[in-house]
């Protein structure tokens, strides 16, 4: 019935902030930026390598995501990368906080976490 997931959707506080954050920092592609007036709200579509997008919004006065202890509901967004420690390194040299490379213990994959400016956690995975 799916063929594959085509985007995550992602409310920012600060769109200018989280605008440089995926798209300078994470590197995303702008595939398109409209500003929806009636909403007064930003709506960034980005896109991975692969095709799959990633929905930037802004939304004046949106209640924060409650992350710690985490809540039910959707509890993070994961990359695919080729080099965790390159980007790992790449994403440290942009003042971004990232924890400790863990491995899988399941698949003896390597991962981290690291969090947007609104405090959304993303995970790298490496494949």
């Amino acid at each position: 019935m799916f063929t594959r997931i085509h985007h995550a959707a992602i409310i920012c506080a600060d769109y200018p902030r989280s605008r440089h954050f995926y798209t300078e920092v994470l590197g995303l592609r702008i595939v398109a930026e409209n500003y929806r007036a009636q909403r007064d709200s930003w709506k960034l579509d980005l896109a991975l390598p692969d095709g799959s997008q990633v929905e930037l919004f802004s939304f004046p006065n949106a209640p924060a995501r409650p992350s710690y202890p985490e809540a039910c509901g959707l509890r993070h967004l994961a990359f695919a990368v080729d080099d965790l420690q390159a980007c790992k390194q790449h994403l440290e040299a942009h003042g971004v906080a990232v924890e400790p490379v863990r491995t899988d213990e399941y698949t003896g994959r390597r991962f981290t976490f690291f969090a947007d400016p609104d405090g959304l956690p993303l995970e790298l995975y490496e494949t």
